[in-house]
């Protein structure tokens, strides 16, 4: 078996083996198939735009005409230099025209970009096999990774970035490795000749803007924090938030916290509870969460969440007055999470 763990996949393309000349990388993550399809090709050649060291070509291409992937590896390049075939493919099977290369073990390197192949696909099956290749899978990165990816794009722009803004950060990218690139560079952009980037620099540019305005009206309305929950109200109509998306996170936040009430009457501590939270609760929205297990009961929980599902249901019947019902509810969860039990 040739094929490559995903932990090791950056060491294999940086030592290649010169004798495994065809190269398979796969996986869901788009961006980071080609982020390390691009960059194999580019430690090869010099030069990705001469068309002498290096050809591209498209999977079902080389389906209609399987001859054409040996012949472009038997061809020697005009001025010497090795050569590239970079091959993207498509949902036609390319295996007849990728098995006389690897049998004749070419000195042409063959880069195949793929997507998503299971278990027992036959270019998966047959890279695997092969001595004269290598597959690699490219999964999602993980946190590790991604804060990883960060540090390295920050210090390659000349900036630091705090702590609890790297964290924030990393909780909004992942799943595709040119996507998070694209907005941690658009950070790095936003952020150049202040020397530092905060939390405040993440949430102004990363990612969905109304996202993060929703997480502050429930934050602040759990809490008991009203003012703050009618500023961050305020900022998420700016964002051009619905009356009913806030309503609807609204519920859902009340929906966890009765569950976690549950578990504290029940007789474990809040801390506990928070810890053992999944999805896993940021950092930063830890003392909101204990003030609002300190500040609801499960019975005040369910009152509130019965406030919320009927202004849900007023702001349908009279969408003209939906800011204002979702304003009034929004200070109604504020009120109670404020009278302290």
């Amino acid at each position: 078996m040739v094929a490559v763990r995903p932990g090791d996949a950056e060491a294999a393309l940086a030592k290649r083996d010169p004798k495994r000349n065809v190269v398979l990388i796969f996986g869901p993550d788009v961006g980071l198939v080609r982020e390390r399809a691009a960059a194999l090709v580019k430690r090869a050649i010099p030069d990705a735009h001469d068309p002498f060291a290096l050809v591209r070509l498209e999977g079902d291409e080389l389906s209609s005409d399987p001859r054409r992937l040996i012949d472009e590896t038997s061809t020697i390049g005009l001025f010497g230099g090795e050569r590239v075939v970079w091959v993207r493919a498509g949902s036609r099977n390319i295996v007849p025209a990728l098995q006389p290369v690897l049998e004749s073990g070419s000195s042409t390197l063959v880069v195949v970009e793929a997507g998503d192949l299971k278990r027992g696909a036959p270019l998966r099956n047959l890279c695997e096999s092969s001595p004269n290749a290598l597959a690699i899978a490219c999964y999602a990165d993980t946190e590790r990774d991604l804060a990883r990816l960060v540090d390295t794009m920050m210090a390659e722009a000349g900036l630091a970035i705090d702590r609890d803004a790297r964290e924030l950060l990393v909780s909004l990218i992942g799943g595709d490795r040119l996507a998070s690139r694209g907005e941690v560079a658009k950070l790095a952009l936003y952020a150049q000749g202040q020397g530092r980037v905060t939390s405040e620099d993440v949430r102004a540019i990363v990612g969905d803007a109304s996202a993060l305005a929703l997480d502050d009206v429930v934050d602040a309305a759990l809490s008991g924090a009203t003012g703050d929950a009618v500023e961050a109200l305020g900022k998420a109509f700016g964002a051009a938030t619905r009356p009913d998306a806030v309503l609807g996170a609204l519920l859902r936040g009340l929906s966890s916290l009765h569950a976690m009430t549950l578990q504290v009457a029940a007789g474990s501590s809040p801390d506990r509870v928070i810890d053992q939270a999944r999805p896993t609760v940021h950092f930063s929205r830890k003392p909101k969460l204990q003030r609002a297990l300190n500040g609801f009961s499960p019975d005040r929980c369910l009152k509130a969440l019965l406030a919320v599902d009927e202004a849900v249901l007023a702001a349908r019947r009279h969408a003209p007055l939906a800011p204002a019902i979702c304003e009034r509810a929004v200070l109604q969860v504020a009120q109670l999470a404020g009278r302290r039990r």
